[in-house]
């Protein structure tokens, strides 16, 4: 098989979580140790940093990595979903792994893992972590996948945890209380592993405050810490952020919600040197100012064209869209126009009601099976106040915004990280930067 069979394969025996939804899901790591056991317990030979998480935690993950980097070390990186290419989610100083890696760790290992009737998400984690140790790396990022007690990454026994922030998503799996989901997110935290949590509410916070007694793990709570104490935005896009252990730091990241993950990993820094990281300021600053250079990471506030501007964003959930949308708020525009498209499990409802009802809105889908319909969008839409037009795909949906737009307008594109996918997938038929 080469590369793309191999794709096709893997998505045909392991159903992909953001294809099918609920129906590629696993409870349970029975086959996660089983895998990790056939491949001679990998996550050993290196050391790991866990990052979990309702948002945040892919531009935590990232971030951490260029910094680490920086430092000098070989850094894996693991996150999910993937954008363009399936190879996004295992990298190696930012580099994808190689497509002769995938094709080679199929036709080897296919007669073990089929009858285990793997999910895709378990089948990755045992080839990145398998592929991490194969290519000696020193540390190892790994974000969390889905909740924390039972993701295929808790196996690991990391330096240190982090845990950005808790809000409603995936509740049919992790429970739809801030509590229980809180419970789950904290099945990450380990027996003397410290831990820190970026941000709680007065739901969340003794959950995760009784699970670090009850595993004697050091726990850290960044809103206490308040490393951060402000940021103003830069002419070139960038955050300048005030604190007094990295003055004027440079953050790449544009998005509000880079605020919250800064102060998380300025509340990391120490727990990370204390363990044993040679971690300089020099290494910090860089690995702020040039994650998406060092790490490949994409989708956050990310800016694809000007005059008109058009910004793309993965948030998905009522917790990410309120950043959005308070960051839509503060741009300075003649008429703003929004392409969207979500999925079918995800609070439709809650995320329409904080759109801007200003805005013309373009109704479109992903091209997934979890897509919900851009009919059904609409409807959904109109009774929340918000007017515009259905498109059958990402592509129809943007060249009518870009035909609508004058050069002093504002596009957004997002509601989902598969509406991301394919506005990047199609960027230069869209002839985007």
């Amino acid at each position: 098989m080469n590369y793309q069979e191999t794709i096709a394969y893997l998505y045909s025996v392991a159903p992909l979580f953001q294809q099918v939804g609920g129906k590629a899901y696993k409870e349970g790591l029975e086959n996660t140790r089983t895998l990790d056991a056939h491949f001679g317990h990998p996550h050993k030979a290196y050391r790991t940093i866990h990052v979990a998480g309702t948002n945040g935690k892919g531009s935590c993950s990232h971030t951490l990595a260029a910094i680490l980097q920086e430092a000098g070390y070989r850094v894996g990186l693991y996150t999910s979903p993937h954008l363009v290419d399936f190879r996004e989610r295992i990298r190696i100083n930012g580099v994808p792994m190689p497509e002769a890696c995938l094709v080679r760790f199929v036709e080897k290992e296919r007669t073990f893992f089929e009858p285990l009737y793997p999910s895709f998400f378990e089948l990755t984690t045992a080839l990145a972590f398998r592929y991490f140790a194969d290519e000696e790396i020193d540390v190892a990022v790994i974000e969390v996948g889905l909740g924390g007690r039972l993701d295929c990454t808790n196996i690991i026994r990391p330096e240190v945890s982090i845990i950005t922030n808790i809000s409603f998503d995936h509740t049919q799996f992790l429970g739809n209380t801030l509590a229980k989901i809180a419970a789950e997110k904290a099945g990450i935290i380990k027996t003397g592993i410290p831990v820190v949590i970026g941000e709680t509410t007065e739901e969340t916070r003794p959950v995760f405050a009784a699970k670090a007694k009850e595993e004697k793990a050091p726990i850290v709570f960044a809103e206490e810490e308040q490393r951060l104490a402000g940021a103003e935005m830069n002419e070139d896009g960038y955050w300048a952020y005030r604190n007094k252990d990295y003055p004027d730091l440079r953050g790449e990241l544009g998005g509000l919600c880079q605020l919250k993950n800064t102060n998380t990993l300025l509340s990391a820094m120490p727990l990370l040197k204390a363990a044993g990281f040679h971690i300089t300021e020099k290494d910090v600053r860089n690995g702020f100012a040039q994650v998406c250079e060092l790490t490949g990471l994409m989708g956050r506030w990310q800016k694809l064209q000007s005059h008109p501007t058009l910004m793309c964003d993965t948030g998905h959930n009522v917790g990410g869209m309120a950043y959005i949308c308070e960051q839509l708020r503060r741009q300075t525009y003649r008429k703003l126009h929004i392409v969207i498209g979500m999925v079918n499990d995800k609070d439709i409802r809650g995320v329409l009601a904080l759109l801007p009802k200003e805005a013309e809105y373009y109704f479109t889908k992903a091209n997934v099976k979890r897509a919900l319909p851009e009919e059904e969008l609409e409807k959904l839409a109109v009774a929340s106040g918000l007017k515009g037009k259905c498109y059958p795909d990402v592509p129809a949906a943007v060249r009518a915004a870009q035909e609508k737009s004058l050069p002093e307008d504002f596009i957004f594109v997002g509601g989902s990280s598969f509406i991301v996918a394919d506005l990047l997938t199609n960027r230069d038929a869209l002839h985007l930067d």
